[in-house]
């Protein structure tokens, strides 16, 4: 069963980059990422976020 589900999870990663273009360079890499640092900064550094009532 475990491998079922690795295999399966390996086939939804394989589709998610055909559909969405897997081809990207290193530097648009490290640009996302440095744009999602910038994010997670402006919101506090807290992967805890408070329950917004």
């Amino acid at each position: 069963m475990e491998v079922l589900t690795m295999l399966y999870s390996m086939k939804i990663s394989q589709d998610i980059r055909r559909e969405h273009g897997g081809a990207m360079d290193a530097a648009e890499a490290e640009a996302g990422m440095a744009q999602k640092s910038k994010e997670f900064a402006e919101a506090g550094n807290r992967v805890y976020l408070p329950i917004a009532d």
